[in-house]
């Protein structure tokens, strides 16, 4: 009998044996086939690992030498890094950090009660019913205008007398409005919020309570601009409505002195700003918690 370990038999050794190309088994009668090779294993201890004989073996992956694996080097000169999401990197327009930063001081610092009654514009649900009003009565565009004039042209070359009746429209344009509200014209005056410079529109409240017209305050001079064909518009003004809408109007009316003309004392009063950011509340909050603190103690 070849390459066999003789060892005597105790209670930590184990005897592995088996023939070529089979494995190996572990026996408690290893001398039963002369044949088998011997291999005479020592029992691991407690948290050791288990021998490489009895290890699970690892499939070794086939590589197909057709393929040579070239990994990629991401150094100065080498291949472009993957593709990623670089909206932190982005440079942002001028335009929108100036936007960016005169929000934050607008929060920052104290607003007067002028400015600041700017920011309380007309809620959603009220802010829709007026506007679906002031679409009944959008001026006509230059389409509607050329087509107007032709009918009347071709009304006066036939002998016929043209209907040469004013429509009720949407009066827009701050002088145009200001000598409306002026000669106590408009029935109802809507500004927009986001006037910039606002000083073209700051004293536009004080005027319509004293003519006692009831005016409100909206978001958005885009919105307002595309009523009457425009970019934008800084104010718009009824004059009057047609029959069947006099009564959808009147509640609009009344909705819009309670919100706006009633609380014109209160809103002259109201500063606004004075909001600091996040950090500067938490280290606010944490110094008063502190402070409370070293209170209790004093009591106690």
């Amino acid at each position: 009998m070849r390459n066999i370990l003789q060892a005597k038999m105790s209670p930590t050794r184990y005897i592995v044996w088996g023939t070529a190309g089979l494995g190996f088994r572990v026996s408690p009668s290893p001398f039963a086939n002369p044949y088998h090779r011997w291999l005479i294993l020592f029992a691991p201890k407690k948290g050791v690992k288990a021998p490489a004989a009895l290890a699970k073996k690892k499939q070794e992956k086939v590589v197909n030498p057709l393929f040579e694996k070239r990994p990629k080097q991401f150094g100065i000169g080498g291949a472009l890094p993957p593709k990623r999401d670089l909206s932190r990197f982005v440079k942002f327009p001028k335009h929108v950090q100036i936007q960016r930063k005169r929000r934050i001081l607008k929060q920052r610092l104290k607003v007067p009660p002028a400015l600041n009654q700017f920011t309380k514009t007309l809620d959603k649900n009220l802010a829709t019913s007026l506007f679906k009003m002031l679409l009944k009565y959008r001026p006509e565009d230059k389409a509607a205008k050329k087509e107007r004039l032709l009918k009347r042209a071709q009304a006066e070359a036939e002998g016929k007398t043209a209907e040469t009746k004013k429509p009720i429209v949407v009066k827009y344009g701050l002088n145009h409005v200001t000598y409306l509200i002026e000669q106590n014209k408009a029935q109802l005056v809507v500004i927009a919020h986001d006037v910039d410079p606002i000083e073209l529109v700051v004293w536009l409240p004080a005027l319509c309570r004293k003519m006692e017209i009831p005016y409100c305050i909206v978001k958005g001079k885009s919105r307002l601009g595309s009523i009457v064909h425009k970019k934008t518009a800084s104010v718009l003004c009824l004059t009057t409505v047609k029959n069947e809408d006099k009564l959808e109007f009147s509640k609009i009316l009344e909705a819009i002195k309670a919100n706006f003309n009633d609380k014109y004392d209160e809103n002259r009063k109201k500063w606004g700003g004075g909001i600091m950011g996040s950090k500067s509340q938490a280290r606010t909050k944490a110094k008063e918690r502190l402070v409370a603190k070293e209170a209790a103690q004093r009591m106690t």
